[in-house]
């Protein structure tokens, strides 16, 4: 049984308070996070005494965001061990076991719980599930006889605050659990996750929505509202919020596409090739760590500089926090486009030199006092370019690599609809190549979904050349994709012998939508005049995701770009007035009010899946006293924020896409709602169980 390190992502560095400013989002959403505290000490401080911990280490992480090593030892956590199978060393009476509620983990518990007996081991034994109890865990439990000596609770853990605007439930296996596995239990956790951000800030006065998981979730919430007030925790929820305008909810399933693609904003893309879990990303130390120069402090070295890419990669790493709260460089590089993140990095630079030779002018002791007083945070600031100028030098040499270019090339000519079969021959050559077994699926699969299946011969040959180059261990995983609730790897025309469930699985209209919702911009401006829309995320490719929200929110920019069009104008009346302006700043539009679908119904109700439009109620409200449509109207002296939900996870190009269209209104945020944050590369991982190796790695193990 390994023991949990005794240090947490937290005790790195302090989140300093932020000033507000207009860019902030106007729900506090750092309430989520309290609640989440307080629940975990309210759980701990249940339990009297010192006590064991045994913790599910998939929890680590989400538990990270909400608290730190140092408040559980202080209610009394002596020591913590992760769950995993084999005898438990208990220190204490208490034991305290803190899981999901899965088989596995169950067992595992029984078991220890048996070899305590065994052993003539006396503890007391407190088991709280995440988020929710099951009957499946009591009856484990019954079965294995041990039922008795556990006390059994919950411990809520609902949405987490990732960012300012990010709400997670961190619940990374959402996707596969839904349409891979058939368990809907994700759907039922995110209504309370839902309700609870209803009870805090008022019931969404309308919830508008885009598949049939996400219309049962709708449902869900509408229905789950207390008829009566009984406390004040549950007054909010009587009435319609003032600071919500309305809920969107979308499953993954409407949209499988954007996964599949290969992310280009910074954020997106350090996700795809270095991995972001929980908000922590592993980096090499010496990039975590202040150089130790010899220069004076005050003044920036090229010792400072960080070290080669070549050499970072052999070095030990640790988990780095990705945030803005203490990093503010991250916040202006976190939603570019990847080719501009070199440009920016370079302004800062030239930046901070400026501001460090202001110590040359400083000539009177008030002057000094005033550059040492910035010092401070021109040194903060400075390591933050160190940091990301480093992790961009890592970032670099694999988007340089000929397989990640190809993957590029075949993507965006399959989104163009260019050379079908040309594609799937380059993607044929991407196996022999040895490329990640990810990278080939993905690109199959996205195939598949833009031209309503591969050609069933062809499919064939490739699935076979699939198996002999990864191996056969993979054939489960092949199934998964071409299952009737994904249906995301099919042969075209599908066999005979096919189910009714896949041979009545709609057709995904790409190239209806590709026209109706502005998904493909075929010649962009260069990148700087590119970021007037949100496609400037793919190089020129809008997630429709995204433009489903649009649909409701900025409709305005589905038909057209009238961001690129009034940029114009405003363009030559700055020139007239002398006026300077901003590279890739976008002129702000008054937000038009929430009206659901309207004037994209067809458009909509192409996409396979159900479609929700509901106005809700205020519970114990009389009919004649339910507000009209009217009434949701946006005033504009009234600010509002939409709730975006992704029902089975979003990815942090989709995130970056939202930010720019908030960006881009007046009187509008976004809140971004997510059961997890996914990339093509952990969505394809969670549907194999595992980690997913090229091609050669696999012929050299062997």
């Amino acid at each position: 049984m390994a023991a949990v390190p005794s240090t947490s992502p937290d005790d790195e560095q302090s989140t300093p308070t932020r000033p507000q400013d207009e860019d902030e989002p106007l729900l506090d959403v750092s309430v989520l996070k309290e609640t989440a505290r307080k629940a975990l000490i309210d759980a701990l401080n249940s339990v009297n005494g010192a006590k064991t911990l045994v913790l599910d280490s998939s929890l680590a992480g989400p538990l990270g965001l909400v608290t730190e090593v140092a408040l559980l030892k202080h209610h009394g956590v002596d020591k913590m061990f992760w769950l995993e199978p084999g005898p438990l060393t208990a220190t204490t009476t208490n034991v305290v076991y803190l899981c999901r509620p899965k088989i596995g983990y169950v067992k595992t518990i029984a078991d220890q719980i048996k070899r305590h007996a065994r052993e003539s081991q006396r503890h007391t034994y407190t088991l709280f599930l995440v988020p929710r109890a099951s009957t499946l865990v009591t009856r484990i439990l019954e079965e294995e006889g041990v039922l008795g000596d556990v006390t059994l609770a919950t411990y809520n853990l609902q949405f987490i605050p990732i960012a300012d605007d990010v709400i997670s439930l961190e619940h990374d296996n959402a996707f596969k659990e839904i349409w891979a596995d058939g368990d809907e239990t994700i759907v039922y956790n995110s209504m309370q996750a839902l309700t609870t951000l209803q009870s805090h800030f008022g019931i969404f006065p309308r919830i508008v929505g885009k598949g049939d998981y996400a219309a049962r979730l709708a449902h869900l919430v509408t229905k789950n509202l207390p008829t009566t007030s009984v406390d004040n925790s549950t007054s909010l929820l009587r009435s319609l919020s003032e600071k919500m305008d309305c809920l969107v909810v979308l499953d993954r399933r409407v949209d499988l596409v954007t996964p599949l693609l290969t992310q280009l904003t910074y954020e997106g893309l350090t996700d795809e090739l270095i991995g972001i879990k929980n908000s922590h990303v592993e980096l090499p130390v010496s990039l975590l760590n202040p150089p130790n120069a010899q220069n004076p402090p005050s003044a920036p070295s090229t010792s400072s500089a960080p070290p080669p890419a070549s050499s970072l990669t052999k070095e030990k790493k640790r988990k780095h926090h990705l945030t803005t709260a203490t990093d503010p460089l991250f916040a202006e590089l976190r939603d570019l486009n990847f080719s501009a993140v070199g440009r920016k990095l370079n302004q800062v630079a030239r930046r901070l030199d400026e501001d460090y030779k202001l110590r040359h002018q400083a000539k009177t002791v008030a002057q000094l006092r005033d550059f040492v007083g910035k010092l401070g945070g021109l040194q903060t600031e400075h390591q933050a370019l160190r940091l990301h100028t480093g992790l961009s030098e890592l970032l670099v040499p694999h988007t340089r690599t000929d397989i990640f270019n190809k993957a590029l090339e075949i993507q965006q000519n399959l989104l163009a609809s260019y050379d079908v079969n040309g594609q799937v021959a380059a993607i044929e050559e991407l196996v022999a190549q040895g490329a990640d077994m990810q990278i080939v699926l993905r690109l199959l699969c996205l195939a598949s979904i833009l031209t309503g299946g591969i050609k069933a011969k062809t499919l064939e040959n490739l699935k076979r050349e699939i198996l002999q180059a990864y191996g056969y261990n993979h054939l489960p995983l092949l199934l998964t994709l071409a299952s009737p609730s994904l249906a995301a790897l099919l042969p075209n025309p599908l066999p005979a012998s096919a189910s009714t469930a896949l041979a009545g699985a709609s057709k995904f209209p790409y190239t209806t939508l590709r026209k109706s919702l502005r998904l493909l911009i075929e010649d962009p401006d260069p990148l700087e005049e590119l970021e007037n829309d949100i496609s400037y995320v793919y190089s020129g490719y809008a997630p429709i995701s995204v433009r489903l929200v649009q649909c409701v929110a900025q409709k305005g920019g589905v038909i057209s770009n009238p961001a690129g069009e009034k940029d114009k104008k405003i363009a030559a009346s700055d020139q007239s007035s002398g006026r300077t302006r901003v590279p890739g700043e976008v002129p702000k539009v008054q937000a038009h009010p929430i009206v659901g679908w309207k004037g994209f119904e067809d458009v909509v109700a192409s996409i396979p899946g159900e479609t929700v439009d509901i106005v809700q109620k205020v519970p114990g409200v009389s009919e004649s006293g339910v507000p009209t449509v009217s009434t949701l109207m946006l005033p504009k002296e009234r600010p509002t924020t939409t709730v975006v939900f992704f029902l089975g996870g979003c990815t942090y190009t989709e995130i970056a896409a939202l930010r720019w269209v908030g960006r881009q209104n007046i009187g509008r945020k976004f809140l971004i709602a997510t059961t997890g944050i996914i990339s093509g590369v952990s969505m394809m991982e969670s549907l194999a169980d595992t980690e997913l190796a090229s091609g050669t790695s696999k012929d050299a193990a062997s």
